[in-house]
């Protein structure tokens, strides 16, 4: 018991001191992080034939920096990690087992109800899959119609067509006929007015 008590009061005090430790270290970093961003502003206005030498230290800085930054994470990450492992491996090794000590009943109203989701869901895609091959077969007999009224529309153009050349050729032969008529006419005209002028 004094050993137990002995080492979770040094585990607590190393934790402490581990956060202490890294709480110091992120403080550090954001510090030499807005020392940095002020070195960044510094060095744009250096002279132009040193500022290209000045920008690629600040980035040097800051790209160990970062990575700074990175190896602290996973530190901090692995230590969180092992702290959960540590303090599931202390509640099994604690825990207490005895026999039946759960429920050991099945839930099997959880199952029913999934089940009878699940049948309804068929049952549901059955109607919707049946509606479907209905409209379709609406939509072939319908398409069939189309292609019956679109032939008869085709004959009925193919009529019409023909009948428009027939009125054509009935009015081009009345134009003619006009003028056969009223060129008869003056004719006749002539005759009898030569017959009236020479004859009495």
């Amino acid at each position: 018991m004094e050993q137990l008590y002995q080492q979770t009061h040094n585990n607590c005090f190393f934790s402490l001191f581990r956060a202490v430790v890294e709480n110091e270290i992120q403080a550090s970093i954001d510090q030499i992080f807005s020392h940095l961003e002020r070195l960044e502003i510094l060095s744009s206005k250096e002279p132009p034939n040193k500022r290209p030498n000045a920008k690629l230290r600040v980035d040097q800085l800051k790209y160990d920096v970062q990575h700074l930054q990175t190896a602290l994470r996973n530190f901090q990450h692995r230590r969180y990690a092992r702290e959960q492992q540590e303090r599931q491996r202390e509640e099994l090794l604690s825990r207490t087992f005895t026999t039946n000590d759960s429920d050991t009943a099945i839930p099997m109203d959880e199952s029913l109800q999934f089940n009878s989701s699940l049948q309804k869901i068929h049952h549901g895609m059955d109607d919707l899959i049946g509606g479907g091959h209905s409209i379709l077969e609406g939509l072939r007999a319908q398409r069939m119609t189309l292609k019956g009224t679109q032939k008869r529309i085709l004959d009925i153009a193919n009529m019409l067509g023909l009948s428009n050349t027939v009125m054509r050729l009935i009015e081009k032969r009345a134009f003619q006929d006009k003028y056969l008529m009223i060129g008869g006419m003056l004719l006749t005209c002539v005759v009898m007015f030569l017959v009236v002028q020479y004859l009495t």
